[in-house]
């Protein structure tokens, strides 16, 4: 057995592979566990005798066909035919090269940890470390030795032939660059905090923004000039802020306008396991007036790989989560029509670990 099908048989989720009409191709262990019935009575039957639930499923599958593009619906209920429901974010992703076949993903939101009193980015930041580390090493090794065949390759051959290895270089580089993305979930080294000005650190985060990808927008500054320095890790809040800007950036497109505020505010306080409550209350905002977060998305968008944008791999605001959560800190998110607002919540005060 090889790697690839170890991970697959151990992968703690039910996936399922379905071809263009619906017929199950393959399916992992913790998939039959979750429909009740065995692979080889399952694989080559109709999935929708299987699996139940809501209409959304169905529809959800057209979609991704229709579009070619992975799509999450991020609650719905379903089960097995003869196992009881349970509430999932489901993604949907076509396979790539083999047309009409889809990937199907069924996180329960209690394997996640979403129950009702859990912080979304606490619970963001276990689902995403769990897989990191597991899957981006070995994915890149392989990777590696195709762009390196692939450029050989390409040293052969005529113009007019090169596209289809130029592509594979590129491909590969994308990857790549996701899958980086992806490890840093699994870098659980302790922030290094010290005392910062946080208009510092936004000044700089709005910069980077500026010479980078956010030439054509309004930033705003509204900073409250009076408040104290926070206890953070300088390099970590700067990638938190220009990850919530690229985020607002990306909402408006071309045009539109961020906020950055700033202001003090002792009310907040984040229960802690022993009981007692840490005072967050150094509040950092941005804010745009983009059209708003989907519905179904709102309690969602600190999960991994959950993204609205088309191209999008879904891993900025996670990984903000991620960093949050490292911090002992807090992020909320309030979205509208016109209206979206990330707000961080910070210490102020040294942090004390036993």
């Amino acid at each position: 057995m090889t790697l690839y099908q170890d991970l697959w048989s151990q992968l703690p989720i039910p996936a399922l592979l379905v071809t263009g009409d619906d017929s199950v191709r393959e399916l992992n262990l913790a998939a039959e566990q979750f429909l009740g019935i065995s692979a080889k009575v399952i694989l080559g039957q109709p999935i929708w005798n299987y699996l139940r639930g809501e209409e959304l499923l169905p529809a959800g599958m057209e979609r991704v066909r229709a579009t070619a593009r992975p799509i999450v619906i991020s609650q719905v209920t379903t089960h097995g035919r003869a196992t009881a429901p349970q509430s999932c974010a489901v993604h949907l992703c076509p396979l790539t090269g083999a047309e009409g076949q889809i990937l199907i993903l069924l996180i329960a939101h209690e394997t996640l940890g979403n129950f009702f009193g859990e912080s979304a980015p606490v619970s963001a930041a276990h689902s995403a470390i769990g897989m990191a580390e597991m899957l981006a090493h070995e994915i890149k090794n392989p990777l590696a030795g195709i762009t390196g065949a692939a450029q050989f390759l390409s040293l052969s051959l005529p113009a007019e032939d090169l596209e289809m290895t130029d592509l594979i270089v590129e491909e590969s580089k994308r990857i790549v660059s996701l899958l980086d993305q992806v490890e840093q979930f699994g870098d659980v080294t302790p922030p290094n905090c010290t005392y910062i000005n946080i208009h510092d650190v936004l000044d700089r985060a709005a910069r980077s923004a500026v010479f980078g990808f956010a030439g054509e927008v309004e930033i705003q500054k509204k900073y409250d000039p009076s408040l104290p320095e926070v206890w953070a890790d300088v390099d970590q809040m700067v990638q938190v802020f220009l990850n919530l800007i690229k985020n607002a950036c990306e909402a408006l497109g071309s045009e539109g306008k961020i906020t950055i505020r700033t202001f003090y505010d002792p009310s907040l306080r984040l229960p802690l396991p022993d009981g007692t409550g840490r005072r967050l209350p150094l509040h950092v905002e941005i804010i745009d007036n983009g059209p708003g977060l989907p519905t179904s998305l709102a309690n969602h968008v600190f999960d991994p790989f959950v993204t609205t944008k088309n191209n999008g791999k879904g891993l900025g605001l996670a990984l903000v989560s991620k960093i949050i959560a490292q911090h002992r800190a807090w992020i909320s998110v309030t979205s509208q029509a016109g209206l979206t607002n990330f707000r961080v919540s910070l210490s102020v005060q040294k942090e004390s670990r036993s």
